[in-house]
């Protein structure tokens, strides 16, 4: 497991490495300033000093270098576009707000999904099956979006029932974070459903029905925690897509989350705000997917990951 888990962040650290590179020499290509709407107000010697306070009147490989270099002590550097700002200041502040929301729609996409599975996989009732993956199917062809905005006419509206703007209480999450967990509620359940029946197939769950244990125990303590393992992989992805945030739910909720600010920053050519989102969604990426890999061995002893490392 040590060998395993070490490796693993060896080549994060590379994967992030040639993440960052490849996005800086990316923001220089690509056409555009962000002092464009600036520039052509200012004095020559003003336009020095901006320059040379974000080392732009250096040439490219040595401003990777200094980036990389104060990057790698934590200094991500000021913002361009927010002048005195530093970009650490903005992340700290948005970040909050889309990992509170991240994880709620992360909670209830599990709960939900996992549950709706195992309805679909057991029930007797035909329709009850059919209803399941009407939803499971619905839910994975509209765009979350449609959600969000008929959940707001509904009970935001028309009936009054749930807040709109902003995360400030318990019931302003409700919205944005079934809104956010929909898709994944219908992918969990189809996995869940799936994994469930075949799990039931075995012969050690054909024993333990022979030998008369109640079903509860059996789906419990034998078939869930086997049929988990797919929904397990597929978490960890879905947690870091959910952390990183949403710039659709966010901006039709009036979150200030760092997802508007990704994509703002992508617009306003704020190189520094790109770089730090960029290495910070990176490693968040890299670091749920380990901890994925080793829950997924924990769950099953077959999954032996220094076996996978030689």
């Amino acid at each position: 497991m040590l060998r395993y888990t070490l490796k693993r962040l060896a080549v994060g650290v590379l994967t992030l490495a040639a993440l960052a590179t490849i996005t800086f020499f990316l923001m220089k290509i690509i056409p555009g300033s962000p002092f464009g709407g600036e520039l052509a107000q200012l004095s020559p010697e003003v336009r020095e000093m901006l320059y040379a306070q974000y080392n732009l009147d250096k040439s490219i490989p040595e401003q990777f270098f200094i980036y990389i270099r104060n990057a790698i002590t934590g200094d991500f550097g000021e913002s361009m576009t927010r002048k005195g700002t530093a970009v650490a200041t903005i992340i700290s502040r948005c970040l909050p707000a889309t990992m509170k929301l991240g994880f709620a729609a992360f909670v209830t996409a599990i709960v939900v999904g996992v549950l709706l599975g195992v309805i679909a996989a057991f029930t007797k009732q035909r329709w009850v099956e059919n209803l399941v993956m009407f939803f499971a199917t619905i839910g994975v062809s509209v765009p979350s979006f449609l959600y969000a905005i008929m959940l707001m006419i509904v009970f935001g509206v028309v009936l009054g029932w749930l807040p709109i703007i902003g995360l400030k209480t318990p019931l302003h999450y409700i919205m944005p974070a079934f809104s956010l967990a929909l898709y994944p509620i219908s992918m969990i359940t189809r996995l869940v459903r799936s994994s469930m029946k075949e799990v039931m197939k075995q012969d050690y769950i054909v024993l333990a029905k022979s030998k008369g244990t109640p079903t509860g125990r059996i789906i419990l303590g034998h078939a869930l925690k086997n049929c988990l393992i797919p929904v397990v992989t597929y978490a960890g992805p879905l947690l870091a897509f959910l952390i990183t945030g949403s710039f659709v739910i966010e901006n039709l909720f009036s979150i200030p989350g760092i997802g508007s600010e990704f994509v703002n920053s992508v617009t306003n050519r704020d190189y520094t705000m790109i770089m730090a989102l960029t290495i910070l969604f990176g490693s968040f990426i890299i670091v749920v997917n380990i901890l994925t890999d080793m829950l997924v061995a924990f769950i099953d002893p077959r999954v032996k990951l220094d076996k996978k490392s030689a």
